[in-house]
C-alpha cells in the first residue's frame, strides 16, 4: 500500500449552495430530501451507488466508493442558494415539473423552508430571464461583497462547518477571455471598474473562491475557466470544476465516439438537434446564450477523436449542433443525432440515435458529485483545477498546456485512480 494523503474527516454539516434554483437545483435538494427519507434511490451518483476496484484484480474486493474515502453523509447536507425569482424550492420545483406531485406533497414541509437570496443578476447576459428578486450595488465588487455576507450568514445560521458552491443558473452570452481574466489583480480592477466582461457567474466565483470555498461550474460561461480565477484558487487552496455537466447528447458522444475511435473506424459527419421546454430551452433561444452552449459541445468530438493523429479517419469531419425550445416537452429533452460512419475499404454505415431524457434527472447526481467530491478534495488539501471530476462536465477545464480529456472511460479511469491516491492503494 503506498503512502496516504492527509485527508480530514467528513465532520459537522456541510453546506452546498447553488446560485441559481430552477429545476436543476430543485431536482437536487427535492432527491436528497426524498433519499435522506427513505423513499427514493438516489440513481445516477457514483457517490452514492458507485463501485471501485480495490487492491489486483485477483482479489474481485470493489466496495461503494462512499465506503472507500471519506464522502460527507446525506443526512448532515444542508441547501442554500440564490434564484431571480422569489418562489421557495417547493414552489420552484412544482412549477419546474421535473418530479411528480405526489413526491413533491411528502416533502413539502422541508422544502419550503429553503427559500432564495436575492440573487446578482444582469439582464444584458441572460435576455430571456426577468426575475426581480435581485440585488443592487453601485459596483460589481459591491456585489461580491454582498454574496460574500450571504454566504456568511448562511454558514453561521445553518450551523455548517463547510461549504461548497455549484453554478446550477443559466447559460450567459458568449464571452472571449480578456485582459480583465488574466491577473487576480486585473480582475479585481475590473470588478471595482464594473468590467462588462466580468459576468454574474464570475462574481459568485469570485466570492466563493476569495472565502476558501469550493466552486463547481455547471454550464458553459467561463466562470472558474480563466487565469484570474484559477490564481485565485490557488491563493486560497480551494479546489475549482468546470464547465457544464455533462447530461444527455453530450455524454452520449463522449461513450460513442471513444468506441468508434477505439475500432478506428471512420466518421465523416455527426449532425445532433436537440428539443428542450425548460428555462434553460427558454434561454438558449437566444443566439447569443446559445453560442456559449455550442462551443462547449462542439469541442468534445474534436478533443475525442484527435483528427490531427488521425486525418484519413476524422480529417473532414463536419459536426453540427442545434438546440431548440419547445415548450411543450419542459424538462423532457429530445435529442437526435445522425452520424455517418466507414468503414472496411470506405464503406459507408449510419447510426441514428434517439435519447428521451430528463435533463434535470441526469444533471442532479451530476451536481450532487460535484459537491461532494471537491469537499473530499478540499479536506485532502488540494487546490486548482480537479482535472480528476472531468467526468462530469462537457468542455473540461484543465491545467495550462494540456488538452482536456473527453473520453468517459478514460476520465472514469483517472476519477477511481485519484481515489485510490488518496487513500493510499495500488493503482
Amino acid at each position: 500500500m503506498a503512502d496516504k494523503m492527509k485527508v480530514e474527516k467528513a465532520k459537522g454539516k456541510l453546506g452546498i449552495l447553488l446560485p441559481g434554483m430552477g429545476a436543476v437545483a430543485t431536482t437536487i435538494i427535492a432527491g436528497v430530501h426524498a433519499v435522506n427519507k427513505g423513499i427514493a434511490e438516489p440513481i445516477g451518483a457514483l457517490t452514492q451507488m458507485g463501485r471501485m476496484r480495490i487492491g489486483k484484480r485477483t482479489t474481485n474486493n470493489q466496495p461503494l466508493i462512499k465506503d472507500v474515502v471519506p464522502l460527507h453523509p446525506l443526512k448532515d447536507v444542508v441547501f442554500g442558494g440564490w434564484d431571480v425569482y422569489e418562489d421557495n424550492v417547493y414552489e420552484a420545483a412544482t412549477k419546474a415539473g421535473v418530479l411528480e406531485a405526489d413526491l413533491l406533497k411528502k416533502l413539502k414541509p422541508a422544502l419550503e423552508k429553503i427559500v432564495p437570496m436575492k440573487a446578482v443578476f444582469d439582464k444584458e447576459y441572460v435576455k430571456r430571464l426577468d426575475g426581480k428578486h435581485i440585488k443592487k450595488g453601485k459596483t460589481k465588487m459591491e456585489l461580491a461583497e454582498k454574496l460574500m455576507k450571504d454566504i456568511a450568514d448562511f454558514k453561521k445560521a445553518n450551523n455548517c462547518d463547510r461549504l461548497v458552491m455549484v453554478w446550477c443558473g443559466s447559460t450567459e452570452i458568449f464571452m472571449k477571455e480578456t485582459e480583465v481574466h488574466k491577473t487576480l489583480a486585473n480582475f479585481e480592477k475590473g470588478l471595482k471598474e464594473n468590467s462588462y466582461d466580468i459576468p454574474p457567474s464570475m462574481i459568485y466565483t469570485y466570492a466563493a473562491l476569495k472565502m476558501g470555498i469550493p466552486y463547481a461550474n455547471g454550464a458553459p460561461n467561463l466562470s472558474c475557466d480563466v487565469p484570474a480565477m484559477v490564481e485565485l484558487a490557488k491563493l486560497t487552496g480551494t479546489p475549482i470544476a468546470g464547465k457544464d455537466f455533462k447530461t444527455g447528447q453530450t455524454l452520449m458522444k463522449t461513450i460513442i465516439a471513444p468506441g468508434l475511435r477505439a475500432r478506428a473506424l471512420g466518421i465523416d459527419g455527426w449532425f445532433s438537434t436537440n428539443i428542450l421546454g425548460n428555462r434553460d430551452g427558454a434561454v438558449l433561444d437566444d443566439p447569443d446564450n446559445f453560442k456559449t452552449k455550442e462551443v462547449s459541445k462542439l469541442s468534445v468530438l474534436e478533443e475525442s477523436l484527435e483528427p490531427e493523429l488521425f486525418p484519413a479517419l476524422y480529417g473532414d469531419l463536419y459536426h453540427k449542433v442545434r438546440i431548440n425550445y419547445y415548450p411543450p416537452r419542459g424538462d423532457n429533452k429530445e435529442s437526435w443525432d445522425n452520424i455517418d460512419i466507414r468503414g472496411w475499404l470506405n464503406y459507408p454505415m449510419q447510426i441514428k440515435i434517439n435519447f428521451l431524457c430528463r435533463d434535470s434527472i441526469l444533471a442532479a447526481p451530476v451536481a450532487l458529485d460535484l459537491a461532494l467530491f471537491l469537499d473530499l478534495a478540499k479536506r485532502s488539501g488540494m487546490s486548482g483545477i480537479q482535472e480528476w471530476l472531468s467526468f462530469y462536465l462537457k468542455s473540461p477545464q484543465a491545467p495550462k498546456g494540456l488538452h482536456p480529456i473527453h473520453d468517459i472511460f478514460k476520465q472514469l479511469n483517472k476519477l477511481e485512480n485519484t481515489l485510490r491516491y488518496m487513500v493510499g492503494e495500488e493503482l
